[in-house]
């Protein structure tokens, strides 16, 4: 059983909320993590057969059974369930808890939405972060991080990332996403997000898929809606600040976790992972989600975007800190060069940033400063980081 960031603010705030919905993709460990911070609460899964059929057909019987504190996992099954939920929520007799895991989808989206709004408090369990992973078990060796990825059963039960990954492609995306858009052409779906994959970290462009892929502009997004709905890619978007400036509006796409994205990618060794000419996107792919992870510890949305205007330059990270944007910089060498900062400090001259910091994030294993930038390496505690900025 691992120790999750985020269970420091659940805990701060289940006395706050009667009703709290852990989202996130299949096997990150919602269910698990429920079950050690609710140890007291009755466990319900809807995968049960015969529990789902109790729900679906009586939902009122259902809910009469539940006499007290309940976890409800993968309420995804039974979404109507939200429905007669929010009912119990309203009622101002009734003081059960309830704690409701989902592996998101658009219709539990919609769900949440009409029937919980401001009754719940919903967060995102995702796949571990590099410091979340067991020290016996974190590798100084990034390339073995990123090629293993983050999702628990990996390193609980010590299995081959390789394999695991293999079958959680087929049987969790190709399959659960296949069901929701209803594709019949398997082969077309495997090709787009492969396509995909080779694009992390790239600005998004819809109508190239119809040439790559064989699909039309508006199926190529409602088919990256359903996976950034099941936790599997998420859009960076660009921040619109112009500073007089004409600026990219495409956003980028990138993946919770990189152990996925290799595998998509046919990298099957991290000999194959440090040779192949993307490894610089896989990195930056794994920062990106590694800084995206600390702020939903908190249950916060992260406010990262990338800047980038229409004569080359480009900001990979800004934070917007309301009276400025934070330049990071993400660098997959593992040597830090000076012209690292060149960018930031550019930057911070066109928004006329008071304050000219910045930070790079390298792969490299020394910190160190350069021009008012600071120079982490890639297995800092991120979360100290952008905590101090």
């Amino acid at each position: 059983m691992f120790d999750r960031k985020i269970e420091e603010y659940i805990q701060s705030i289940r006395g706050r909320y009667q009703a709290i919905t852990l989202l996130g993709p299949r096997q990150s460990g919602k269910s698990t993590l429920a079950k050690k911070l609710f140890s007291d609460f009755e466990y319900c899964s809807l995968e049960e057969l015969d529990i789902r059929e109790i729900a679906q057909k009586d939902p009122r019987a259902f809910f009469s059974k539940r006499l007290g504190n309940t976890i409800i996992d993968e309420i995804q099954r039974v979404p109507d369930l939200l429905s007669y939920l929010q009912g119990i929520l309203d009622d101002k007799k009734d003081q059960r808890q309830w704690i409701l895991t989902g592996s998101n989808s658009l219709l539990l989206s919609e769900k949440i939405t009409q029937s919980l709004a401001g009754r719940t408090r919903i967060l995102q369990v995702l796949p571990l972060s590099y410091h979340e992973i067991p020290k016996e078990q974190r590798s100084l060796d990034i390339d073995q991080i990123l090629f293993c990825g983050g999702y628990p059963r990996i390193y609980d039960e010590k299995l081959r990332p390789e394999e695991w990954l293999s079958d959680y492609i087929q049987s969790y995306v190709e399959k659960d996403v296949r069901s929701m858009l209803q594709i019949s052409n398997l082969n077309q779906f495997q090709k787009y997000i492969q396509v995909l994959a080779s694009r992390a970290g790239q600005l998004m462009n819809y109508s190239s898929f119809q040439s790559d892929v064989g699909i039309t502009h508006s199926t190529a997004a409602s088919w990256l809606s359903v996976l950034e709905s099941s936790y599997i890619v998420f859009k960076l978007a660009p921040h619109f600040k112009n500073f007089s400036k004409r600026i990219t509006k495409s956003p980028k796409v990138y993946f919770w976790d990189t152990g996925v994205l290799c595998h998509l990618l046919k990298i099957r060794n991290t000999e194959q992972l440090e040779r192949h000419p993307l490894r610089g996107h896989i990195f930056e792919n794994w920062v990106v989600s590694e800084l995206h992870k600390n702020y939903l510890w908190v249950g916060r949305q992260a406010p990262l975007y990338f800047w980038r205007d229409q004569s080359g330059h480009e900001i990979d990270i800004v934070i917007d800190c309301s009276t400025h944007l934070f330049p990071i910089e993400i660098k997959s060498s593992q040597t830090f060069h000076t012209h690292f900062t060149k960018t930031i400090e550019w930057f911070n001259k066109l928004q006329n940033n008071e304050n000219k910091s910045g930070l790079v994030i390298y792969g490299g294993n020394a910190q160190t400063s350069f021009s008012d930038s600071e120079v982490y390496p890639w297995n800092s505690d991120f979360n100290l980081i952008l905590k101090e900025d």
